[in-house]
C-alpha cells in the first residue's frame, strides 16, 4: 500500500463523498484538562460504567430502545472560494460551530461516550437526560485546534474516529493531527476509534484489505493511545453484513454507520449517526437531531 500512498494523500484532500475537503492549519492548542476544572455529571456517569460484565443482549432489545442522537462532523474551518458545493456540506465554519455546541449545551444536553451507549442499549442503564454524542471522522487538524476546545468549554466529550494512513501528515489543503495531538484527546478523556488506514470501503474488502485496513490501523493507535480500540466507523458509512464478523472476532464492541438502518440481526455494528451539515443553523442541527432520532 505504501506505493500508492501520495496519490491516496490527495484523494483523501478531495473527497466530497462523505468524510474529506480541505482544511486549513490552526495553532496548536493543548487540551488537557485543567486541575481546576469541575467533572459534569455525565463525565461522572461515563467513569462508573463498567462494560467488562455486560452481555450483549438480542437485537430485538437493542431495535426497542429509543436511539440517542449521534452527530458525525468532519471540517471545522471557515469556506474558501474554492469549496464545492457538495464539499461544504461537510465544512462546519467556526462561528457555526461554536454556536451549535452553545445551543445544545444551554439545551440541557450531556454528551455521552461509547461506554455509556454501550451499556444502555445492552442493559438499559441509565443516561444523562438529553444525552447526546458528538463522533468525529477523519483525523482533521482542526478537530484538536477548534472543535475540542470548544466542546471542552462546555464540559462535552466526543468520540474522535482516526484514519491511521494521514496521522501527522501536511498537505496543500489538509492537515492532519499528529499522534501527540490524538493522546492528548485520550488523556483528556474522550474515546479514540479507529477508521481504517486509509479510508477504502468497507464493502469491497478481501484478502489482506483486513489486516491493512483493520489490524495495522488498531495497533497502531492502541500504541498510541494505550488503549484498547472497541469502536470502528465505516469509510462513507458504508457497510456490509458480511464484514461484521471480521469486526467482532478483532474485539470491536461497535460500529457506526451513517444515516441509513440499522441492521436487524447486529444493530450495535450499524448505529446510526447524522452528519453535521454545514448549511445547518443551530436551530436547523437540532430540528434534524429531533427528525432524525
Amino acid at each position: 500500500m505504501k506505493q500508492h500512498f501520495l496519490p491516496l494523500l490527495t484523494a483523501v484532500a478531495i473527497f466530497a463523498a462523505g468524510c474529506q475537503s480541505k482544511s486549513q492549519t490552526n495553532t496548536d492548542t493543548s487540551i488537557q484538562r485543567d486541575s481546576t476544572e469541575q467533572t459534569t455529571p455525565a463525565e461522572t456517569a461515563a467513569e462508573k460504567v463498567d462494560v467488562s460484565k455486560i452481555k450483549v443482549a438480542d437485537a430485538k432489545t437493542i431495535l426497542a430502545r429509543k436511539q440517542v442522537p449521534i452527530l458525525c462532523y468532519h471540517q471545522v474551518r471557515n469556506w474558501k472560494p474554492t469549496d464545492g458545493k457538495v464539499g461544504k456540506d461537510y465544512i462546519v465554519e467556526v462561528q457555526n460551530f461554536k454556536d451549535q455546541i452553545k445551543m445544545l449545551a444551554d439545551s440541557g444536553y450531556h454528551s455521552i461516550l461509547p461506554d455509556q451507549l454501550y451499556a444502555y442499549l445492552n442493559t438499559g442503564a441509565a443516561l444523562p437526560s438529553k444525552p447526546i454524542m458528538f463522533t468525529f471522522d477523519d483525523t482533521d487538524m482542526d478537530q484538536f485546534t477548534v472543535a475540542a476546545p470548544t466542546l471542552k468549554k462546555y464540559g462535552f466529550k466526543a468520540v474522535y474516529f482516526i484514519m491511521t494512513v494521514t496521522i501527522g501528515k501536511k498537505g496543500k489543503f489538509v492537515d492532519y493531527m499528529t499522534s501527540d495531538q490524538i493522546k492528548q484527546l485520550s488523556d483528556a478523556g474522550n474515546v479514540i476509534g479507529s477508521h481504517t488506514y486509509d479510508h477504502k470501503n468497507f464493502k469491497k474488502y478481501e484478502g489482506k484489505d483486513w489486516e491493512e485496513q483493520l489490524d495495522k490501523p488498531t495497533k497502531k493507535l492502541e500504541e498510541i493511545t494505550g488503549k484498547k480500540m472497541t469502536e470502528f466507523a465505516y469509510p462513507f458509512g458504508l457497510w456490509n453484513a458480511q464484514g461484521i464478523p471480521q469486526l467482532k472476532k478483532r474485539g470491536f464492541r461497535m460500529a457506526f454507520s451513517l444515516a441509513d438502518k440499522r441492521d436487524q440481526n447486529d444493530p450495535l455494528f450499524t448505529i446510526r449517526r447524522i452528519i453535521a451539515s454545514g448549511y445547518w443553523s443551530p436551530k436547523t442541527l437540532h430540528n434534524s437531531m429531533k427528525n432524525s432520532f
